[in-house]
């Protein structure tokens, strides 16, 4: 059974500026799941799809940017549920730094 882990993320960058760092992080992000090769990603308005496969399973989420806010929606399949918690924490770790003001790219 697939898990939703939903991370908010507030921001103070503007609706442009974050779906630009989202746009140019979204594999720091997902590097958190534990991605191995590509991830396919498709923006739909200010709405990032994506998709990636970690442990030989697809993961599927959203990154939704609003003008104060990243929610990123991310679907676990069942291997990932033990780790949720752990996987949501370093998800917003990782979102948090990727907003930052002023923040510089790694």
């Amino acid at each position: 059974m697939s898990k939703p882990v939903v991370v908010s993320i507030p921001h103070e960058l503007g609706r442009a500026e974050a779906r630009r760092r989202i746009d140019e992080g979204v594999e720091r992000l997902t590097g958190q799941i534990g991605a191995v090769g590509e991830v396919k990603r498709a923006w739909s308005g200010d709405t990032l799809a994506f998709s990636l496969v970690a442990i030989g399973q697809t993961v599927t989420g959203t990154i939704a940017v609003d003008e104060r806010e990243v929610r990123l929606e991310v679907l676990l399949p069942g291997i990932f549920a033990m780790v949720a918690n752990k996987l949501k924490g370093r998800l917003r770790d990782e979102g948090q730094q990727l907003l930052l003001p002023g923040a510089k790219r790694r």
